[in-house]
C-alpha cells in the first residue's frame, strides 16, 4: 500500500512518501522553466518535465533522503531530453530544403511573437552554453552542481557560462543596434 495515499501515523506525521511528493511537486516550476530553456516549445517543455516527473516518482526508491533533489531531477530531465534529441535525428528524413519543424530553433517570427528579445538570443546560443547558463544563471545551481548535472568538470561549465554571457551580450548588444536595422 505504498502507493494509495498519504502515509501519515497516527500521529499527523508525513512519511518519506510525502516528504519525496512534496519536494517533487515543490521543483515543478523549476524544471518546466529549464525544460523550456532547452528546447524552446512550451508544448514540448510540458511534455518533458511531465516525463521527468513520472521517471523520478518510478525511481523514488533509489533517490537518497538528503542529496540535492533539484540536481537529481534536473538530470533526469536533460538525460531524456538528449536521448529525445538523439532519436528524433535518428528516425527524421530531413527534407531537401534542409528546414523541419521539429528542429528544437524555432523560426524568428515565432519567437517575436512568444518571447522576449533575451530569450530568443538565449536560443542562438550553442547548446551546451545555453544548458549552462540556464542552471547556473537561471536554474541557480553551483558550478559544482551544474557540472554534475552535465557529467563534465566543474571549469569546463565555468567556461561554458562566461562564453555564454560574452556571446548572449554580443547578440543583444547587435540586435539592439539602431544603426543596424536601419539598413
Amino acid at each position: 500500500m505504498t502507493d494509495a495515499g498519504p502515509t501519515q501515523n497516527g500521529s499527523g506525521e508525513s512519511g518519506p512518501e510525502d516528504t519525496f511528493r512534496s519536494g517533487l511537486l515543490a521543483l515543478i516550476p523549476h524544471l518546466r522553466a529549464f525544460a523550456r530553456g532547452l528546447c524552446g516549445r512550451p508544448d514540448l517543455a510540458d511534455d518533458l518535465v511531465q516525463e521527468t516527473v513520472m521517471r523520478a516518482w518510478a525511481a523514488r526508491e533509489r533517490y537518497e533522503a538528503g542529496t540535492n533533489m533539484k540536481a537529481w531531477t534536473f538530470t533526469i530531465l536533460r538525460n531524456h531530453f538528449l536521448n529525445e534529441v538523439r532519436r528524433t535525428n535518428r528516425l527524421t528524413d530531413m527534407p531537401d530544403s534542409g528546414e523541419h519543424p521539429d528542429l528544437v530553433a524555432q523560426a524568428s517570427q515565432e519567437d517575436a511573437v512568444h518571447v522576449s528579445d533575451l530569450q530568443s538570443a538565449l536560443h542562438r546560443l550553442p547548446d551546451d552554453r545555453r544548458e549552462a547558463l540556464l542552471l547556473v544563471g537561471a536554474g541557480g545551481f553551483s558550478y559544482e552542481e551544474a557540472a554534475q548535472v552535465c557529467g563534465v568538470p566543474a571549469g569546463t561549465i565555468k567556461s561554458r557560462v562566461a562564453r555564454g554571457r560574452a556571446q548572449l551580450m554580443a547578440m543583444l548588444a547587435e540586435d539592439g543596434d539602431p544603426t543596424r536595422q536601419r539598413g
